[in-house]
């Protein structure tokens, strides 16, 4: 007896999400795509939705964590404005003014005698100067820079304020960089301003299809970028763009009026004309690399709650937080990952949950692709061969399933024992395959997956069978409705899934038949075995053109030497459709010489011993008139089946045929 130890731990997001749940979503999403549409289509919409894991915990599709953040956003701009954004920077310059005007007449009242007439006029020019101040804020530092003050407790707070401003800038503009950045020192800012300019010279670089000179610029500036410096110009630029998009963005937000004043604090404060072209410069360069048309959003704030301008550009990154994480979160469709930073993010602004169902989600696309179920294709997310197979068994075990739980009338109810001898020739075991182990094959396909270790490892896809010979060989065509009629009365969702199972179950069991899908309503079309899964209808056209699904039929059988040739027809009405040379002309009642040519069709194939046999999914007198004349010129059979139990007949009565045949 071999003994085996468990070692349980806590989920970090390291370890595999899913394991078996990945099958079993594979299996819903096959549901979908059995309806109709394509994988990438159903994949999109069982992550909009999510789903509830093996204990019943609802995990949360993406389409609820974006509605989600819209509300917290929607809360921030139903609670704030921007109206007095310079309130709190107004109300210090007053109170500068104040001293300084206290300290202008206390300069007065104490010169001395001697003095007093030179200090009267010089006081009333530094009044005068405070008199005339532009109203607004950013003209008022604009004037005050230049202006000597004689209050030196009044000067010392306007210097304060003014780095207080520029550090406020430079965060939002140099967020993440290093002090000399931030604060924008006199004495630094001819190696900011050489920085700059090198920085926009990469940029211009890169727009014109040039190579930037990365390393050469992180070489002489690099000290600039803090301890965690960008690996690339790309993240470099990205960098750059997010802290440029939260002033822009703001700058946006503003009224018109406010958004001078915004301009004129900015230029005062920056209070270099140079740096000042470098940095507009920057930012049109960055909006032009920039996939979105603009760095920043306008935002309509109608709220009760004044922000002062640093709370202002907080929330501005919190709100550009919240739309990055936003189109994250849409990216995941495509199996993007969050990054760390965006989990962290997400689960900040949603709770624990919500991380844990978007990691998962964005790890499904990931675990399917690499149980090559799936792969990334120009349409998006794209079925491989194999995950085609897998829908394909999924609908014959569901079939099967079926009938061993609910047996009826004589039919047998599994595919194995059919008096086939067992042939030299391997293959990979599939579902429906007799279990005929080839065990040396079945090693060696552990140990090159392996390696040589012990003890060896078996998973399913090792295991090698032999193929079984049978000893008939049958060619079947499958004819399935595509008329606006079977989606419209719920009969295409069965259909197609017989479609797929029948497929499956001849590649599993029968390798040696033929079978050939044809796909029919104005027109017939053959459909491949790879096409199956996506199969769609299209509910605007109209017609139901046996006679031409017949044709291409004859034309695929004919192709094929064995003397088993059957075509099985699925259809919920009778041909209203008939070619008239290369073109379809359909009437509706249909027209007597619609049904004389299907039924020269049925002619023809009956001379060739093609055996038609139709499965109806409606009762309607005409069809089964119909389908009466068909029987007796062919001698094929006509089965009335419902949706449900359509499988169920399809599928025995070609097993049993295999059976008779191989007698």
């Amino acid at each position: 007896m071999i003994s085996r130890s468990n070692r349980y731990e806590r989920w970090d997001g390291s370890q595999e999400p899913f394991g078996r749940d990945a099958e079993e979503l594979f299996d819903r999403l096959a549901e979908d795509l059995f309806q109709g549409g394509d994988f990438d289509y159903a994949l999109h919409r069982l992550m909009s939705r999510g789903w509830r894991d093996k204990q019943g915990r609802r995990l949360p599709g993406f389409e609820e964590m974006l509605e989600r953040l819209r509300q917290k956003r929607l809360q921030q701009l139903k609670r704030y404005n921007l109206n007095d954004l310079f309130g709190n920077i107004r109300e210090k310059l007053n109170d500068i003014l104040r001293r300084e005007r206290q300290g202008i007449n206390d300069r007065l009242e104490h010169a001395p005698e001697s003095a007093k007439r030179v200090v009267q006029k010089i006081t009333k020019k530094k009044l005068d100067e405070l008199d005339h101040l532009p109203e607004d804020v950013g003209g008022t530092i604009r004037q005050l820079n230049d202006y000597e003050f004689m209050d030196e407790g009044a000067s010392q707070a306007f210097q304060q304020l003014m780095e207080e401003l520029k550090q406020q800038v430079s965060q939002t503009y140099f967020k993440n960089m290093t002090r000399t950045m931030q604060q924008l020192r006199p004495e630094h800012l001819g190696e900011i301003k050489e920085m700059m300019k090198a920085l926009n010279q990469m940029l211009r670089d890169r727009l014109e299809g040039k190579t930037p000179r990365f390393e050469q610029f992180m070489q002489r500036f690099g000290h600039f970028f803090g301890p965690d410096p960008p690996k690339t110009l790309d993240e470099l630029i990205q960098h750059l763009e997010k802290q440029m998009a939260q002033m822009e963005s703001l700058m946006q937000s503003l009224s018109p009026e406010m958004r001078q004043q915004m301009e004129e604090l900015l230029a005062s404060t920056l209070n270099d004309p140079e740096l000042q072209e470098q940095m507009a410069e920057l930012a049109a360069q960055l909006e032009l690399l920039s996939p979105r048309p603009g760095l920043g959003n306008r935002y309509a704030f109608y709220g009760s709650e004044s922000l002062p301008l640093q709370e202002a550009l907080s929330l501005m990154e919190r709100l550009q937080g919240i739309e990055d994480l936003e189109a994250a979160l849409r990216e995941g469709y495509q199996g993007r990952q969050l990054t760390p930073e965006q989990s962290q993010q997400l689960q900040q602004l949603l709770g624990p949950d919500a991380r844990q169902a978007a990691d998962q989600m964005s790890e499904l696309a990931a675990q399917l692709e690499k149980k090559g179920y799936v792969q990334k294709g120009r349409r998006g997310m794209e079925l491989t061969p194999r995950g085609m197979r897998r829908i394909g068994q999924k609908a014959l075990r569901d079939l099967y399933t079926r009938l061993k739980r609910d047996r009826f009338g004589d039919h047998p109810i599994s595919v194995r024992g059919l008096g086939s001898e067992r042939s030299d020739e391997t293959k990979i075991y599939e579902f429906g395959d007799a279990f005929n182990l080839h065990v040396e094959q079945t090693l060696m396909n552990a140990l090159r997956r392996e390696g040589s270790q012990q003890p060896i490892r078996l998973k399913t896809d090792d295991f090698e069978v032999y193929r079984s010979e049978f000893s008939a060989q049958s060619a079947t065509v499958l004819m399935i409705d595509m008329s606006r009629s079977m989606p419209l009365r719920g009969y295409f969702y069965a259909a197609k899934k017989v479609a797929l199972a029948l497929d499956a179950l001849i590649r599993s069991q029968f390798p040696r038949d033929f079978l050939q899908v044809i796909a029919f309503s104005d027109y017939a079309r053959p459909v491949k075995s790879h096409q199956l899964a996506e199969l769609t209808y299209n509910e605007s056209i109209y017609g139901t053109n046996i006679q031409h699904g017949l044709m291409l039929a004859r034309q695929f059988l004919n192709r094929h030497k064995t003397g088993n040739k059957q075509v099985i027809i699925v259809t919920d009405g009778e041909p209203t459709a008939h070619m008239e040379g290369q073109h379809a002309v359909f009437f509706y009642p249909p027209l007597p010489e619609t049904f004389q040519k299907t039924l020269l069709e049925v002619q023809r194939c009956t001379r060739e011993h093609i055996v038609i046999n139709t499965f109806m999914l409606d009762n309607d007198y005409h069809l089964v008139s119909f389908v009466k004349q068909m029987t007796r010129m062919n001698g094929g059979r006509a089965f009335f089946a419902s949706a449900d139990r359509l499988g169920d007949y399809v599928l025995l009565d070609y097993v049993d045929r295999k059976r008779k045949a191989s007698r």
